[in-house]
């Protein structure tokens, strides 16, 4: 083989080597870091329901120290939603792929799996009580109820947003709720197939079911095996 000949072979095994690189790092890449903006933002709404706290209508005179009742939007945000919201914050801010998935990780350290809850007080005194109160419980005869941990340092982690622009009209929380207890047994077991989420403020409730996605029950088991 004479001297050009052997330069072009030497060309084409790298070109070939750089091709079969990166199409191995293309195959290895996780699917959320190509996710459009649209589908990014249509996988954090499936996971978003609104709702009311209290009586639809309210004919008191006197008294209007509450509110007549509140209008509430929750988003579970389950490993699905967390990877929407790190990759709009990758898309808006120009992140590489190893920064979007630091955001990743650090939501997921924040807790086992957290609720973003918005409520907005209806006329009356605007005011949001402090001892309102949620709970996560199985849908069936089960009476054992998870409480909440109310979690304002989230408002920090970017992964934790809502996937759609702030509504100012709404007050945010943030609430942790374990998914595996101190003998790391899970707390949604795998016969349970919905849970409720209930948000109660004085002696309103408003009760939200989902059914309980695949990636949570994967999560379960690896903080299980972690723990």
């Amino acid at each position: 083989m004479d001297q050009n000949r052997y330069r072009l072979f030497l060309l084409c095994a790298s070109i070939l080597v750089a091709f079969g690189s990166a199409n191995a790092l293309a195959q290895t890449r996780d699917p959320y870091l190509s996710w459009t903006a649209d589908q990014a933002v249509k996988i954090g709404k499936e996971m978003r329901v609104s709702d009311r706290i209290g009586r639809a209508f309210d004919l008191r005179l006197i008294n209007t120290d509450k509110a007549i009742n509140y209008k509430l939007r929750v988003t579970w945000l389950t490993p699905e939603v967390i990877r929407a919201s790190a990759r709009l914050e990758q898309l808006r801010s120009r992140l590489s792929d190893q920064e979007t998935i630091a955001l990743v990780k650090e939501a997921e350290a924040a807790g086992d799996t957290v609720f973003l809850i918005e409520i907005d007080p209806r006329e009356g005194s605007g005011v949001i009580p402090l001892d309102w109160r949620v709970l996560l419980q199985p849908v069936g005869p089960s009476e054992s109820a998870i409480t909440g941990i109310k979690s304002p340092s989230l408002r920090k982690v970017k992964a934790l947003s809502s996937v759609l622009r702030r509504d100012y009209d709404y007050d945010i929380f943030w609430v942790v709720f374990p998914l595996v207890d101190a003998d790391k047994k899970p707390v949604l077991t795998s016969d349970i197939a919905q849970v409720q989420l209930v948000v109660g403020i004085y002696g309103n409730e408003a009760t939200i079911t989902w059914s309980i996605p695949s990636s949570v029950r994967d999560r379960i088991k690896t903080i299980a095996e972690n723990k």
